[in-house]
């Protein structure tokens, strides 16, 4: 009776288990592979969050291109992190992690007390720690491709004084502000125009990446705010 008994729990718990498994590959599954690396609908869900956040966008105003964006920014991520893990780059300090948090922080006018700002985390089902470790890879990220790409890119002064003239001072008169001499702002033009010159050069350099790379991504769409256990 005793053994009769034991393997009665036994195969309960096996079929509690497996009802367990069964409710799980519901909430959580393969939403994307890139060379072999998994993303999961729960990835994809907590970047959605995190992006908003970041943002900040309220979760019911995600939107489907939203969805389909930040999967796309997953993938890119993913082969970034390929070229990373063959690079000497320096990862984020602390230091720098806590300045990032604090500027996403100043977005949100009910975070300047503690209790404000976990009432915030909570809203996107966002811990300390998972809001770190995302805001440490969103720089370490930006270090690789500002590294790898910077050093290719000119801007020369004919361009900044283009900018100036055609852009800069335009904008200015339409404001109502006052012209500022060309001397003053060429350091930001030059950064500004660098930036833009990057950001070509990055997605030019992810096409390549995406050519040369397995990917298989599954037609999923997510619940902005859903939880994924």
């Amino acid at each position: 009776m005793g053994k009769k008994l034991s393997i009665m729990t036994c195969l309960a718990a096996l079929l509690a288990l497996t009802r367990v498994a069964g409710v799980a590959e519901v909430i959580d599954r393969i939403v994307a592979t890139v060379n072999g690396h998994i993303i999961l609908l729960s990835d994809w869900e907590d970047s959605l969050r995190y992006e908003a956040f970041s943002n900040g966008r309220p979760l019911d105003r995600i939107t489907a291109e939203n969805r389909k964006s930040a999967l796309d920014r997953l993938i890119d991520q993913e082969l970034l992190r390929e070229q990373m893990r063959t690079s000497d780059i320096q990862h984020a300090s602390p230091e720098e992690v806590a300045q990032r948090v604090a500027e996403i922080r100043k977005q949100y006018a009910d975070a300047e007390t503690e209790l404000g700002w976990r009432a915030v985390l909570d809203r996107y089902r966002l811990s300390d720690e998972s809001l770190k470790n995302r805001v440490a890879t969103e720089l370490d990220l930006m270090r690789l491709v500002d590294a790898r790409l910077r050093p290719s890119v000119t801007v020369d002064s004919k361009s900044i004084e283009s900018y100036y003239r055609q852009e800069l001072l335009p904008q200015l008169r339409q404001s109502g502000g006052q012209n500022v001499p060309l001397p003053d702002v060429t350091a930001k033009i030059k950064e500004l125009l660098t930036q833009k010159k990057i950001s070509q050069l990055l997605t030019a350099w992810l096409r390549d990446l995406r050519a040369g790379s397995e990917i298989r991504a599954e037609a999923l769409t997510p619940e902005a705010g859903g939880r994924s256990q």
